[in-house]
């Protein structure tokens, strides 16, 4: 959704509420608006069932389809990292929130509120981050479908969240942002498309921009029904895998699909280089890996990473149906890899909620998931007590090392995995209770799980060090 006047829109300011909570707003063009402290978005989406709504709680970090969330920059020795935030604990509204770690210092700055609209409180429209070869941050805001448009900014320095300048205004959800060839940005993401019998679908594009202002037109990935994706990068290479929504019903999500490029989406083929004719339109196609409809199971996309020699592994879960409670399970965590040669599945672990989301780390022979596998303090609503499993045998068996929260308050929920991710910011997550509302605490955690460490709620000073 480009916006009527793109040359005035570049030049214009934004408008953010006061940060300290009051219902008036201010114009902030260059000059960063900080927070006083971490506190992450609590969000329901209001399908309630016997035993809790759908998703809720603690959403600062969700879906598993905003990608990534958190970057490491190694000239800077920075984590960069976004979240759905909030102006103050008790309010339920959404603010684009950006900060960094800095690996150096141990040391977090006062959150950047990037964006914030008072009317929305809900975390689909959370946001993806990027960092580019000079080291301009980028930060692209969700939209949702054509309700809301998507928002592109940029920093006006590199290595810096001092100051960000809006790029672009755009129809895009779920945004999944790739460095390009030529310096630029190759960009997979989701829009909303209609089908007159059936209503909106979720269909999955991708683009291409030398400057994140002029952009390539939107090219189709895959539209049968509709999908939500999660992608990974290896070298030249790009891999996405993705679900099915029968009759467009994301309740029904099912079956598994990878498609790659190493091209920037010039050529499309499956793992094994045979290549896909695009659009993908039909349910029956060369991109289906499992057919999980035939077995009677929902499909809940994780994370994709790739082994050592580019071969790719996707996470996900794995259930009976799209509703929370007993009657889902067993809600599988699943690895699903290719060999090179064949794709093979094996299980992680049991969990008891459909978007208990974690993340896959691949370093040599060490394979690791970091997420809320153990039943938290509300069973059977959306996250639970972080743990850390790892295998040593590419994923044929697998055992948990450390169990990284435990006797919680709230339920932990979306540990994600920074592009580059190094220690000790190597997985983040927010909590919060499922089934009413609460504040939300965001923390992080190194890669063994032995040093836990929560963002302050508030700063005393402009930056401040995490023990």
């Amino acid at each position: 959704m480009a916006p009527k006047n793109r040359e005035e829109n570049m030049k214009s300011t934004f408008t953010i509420a006061d940060v300290s909570g009051s219902s008036g707003g201010e114009s902030v063009s260059r000059e960063s608006v900080r927070a006083r402290g971490y506190h992450g978005i609590w969000f329901e989406l209001g399908q309630r069932f016997d035993h809790g709504d759908k998703y809720s709680g603690g959403l600062g970090t969700y879906t598993a389809n905003h990608l990534p969330m958190a970057v490491y920059d190694r000239e800077s020795s920075r984590t960069f990292f976004t979240y759905g935030g909030t102006p103050a604990p008790d309010r339920r509204a959404l603010a684009i929130m950006v900060s960094w770690f800095d690996h150096t210092t141990g040391r977090v700055p006062r959150p950047v509120v990037l964006y914030f609209d008072p009317a929305v409180n809900d975390p689909h429209d959370n946001a993806s981050i990027h960092v580019d070869h000079d080291g301009f941050i980028w930060v692209f805001k969700s939209g949702r479908g054509t309700k809301r448009p998507g928002l592109i900014f940029r920093s006006t320095a590199p290595h810096s969240i001092d100051g960000f300048e809006m790029r672009d205004v755009q129809e895009f959800t779920y945004p999944q942002p790739y460095p390009h060839d030529a310096g630029g940005i190759f960009l997979l993401f989701t829009k909303y498309t209609g089908y007159p019998d059936r209503g909106p679908a979720r269909n999955l594009f991708w683009k291409t921009s030398l400057d994140g202002c002029t952009w390539s037109e939107d090219h189709r990935l895959a539209g049968f029904d509709g999908h939500y994706q999660a992608s990974g990068s290896s070298g030249t290479k790009i891999g996405t895998f993705f679900n099915w929504h029968p009759g467009g019903d994301v309740d029904k999500r099912t079956n598994l699909y990878y498609a790659q490029t190493i091209d920037r989406g010039k050529t499309w083929t499956t793992a094994d280089g045979s290549p896909l004719a695009l659009p993908l339109d039909t349910v029956q196609n060369e991109a289906r890996v499992i057919d999980l409809e035939a077995a009677g199971r929902c499909m809940y996309t994780c994370d994709l990473n790739f082994d050592q020699t580019g071969n790719p592994i996707l996470l996900y879960v794995a259930s009976g149906r799209g509703e929370p409670g007993p009657p889902g399970d067993p809600r599988e965590w699943t690895i699903t890899r290719w060999t090179g040669a064949e794709w093979i599945t094996s299980v992680i672990t049991t969990s008891d909620h459909n978007y208990d989301m974690g993340s896959l780390y691949i370093d040599g022979n060490t394979w690791r998931v970091i997420g809320p596998t153990e039943t938290g303090p509300q069973p059977y609503g959306t996250g639970g007590e972080m743990a850390l499993w790892v295998s040593h045998d590419a994923g044929a068996s697998w055992t948990m090392k450390r169990q990284i929260t435990a006797d919680s308050e709230f339920n932990h929920s979306y540990a994600r995995r920074p592009h580059n991710a190094t220690d000790p910011f190597y997985a983040f997550w927010a909590d919060g209770h499922p089934h009413r509302f609460s504040e939300s605490r965001l923390y992080f955690c190194n890669s063994d799980g032995s040093r836990l460490r929560r963002l302050p709620l508030e700063l005393g000073d402009a930056e401040e060090t995490i023990s």
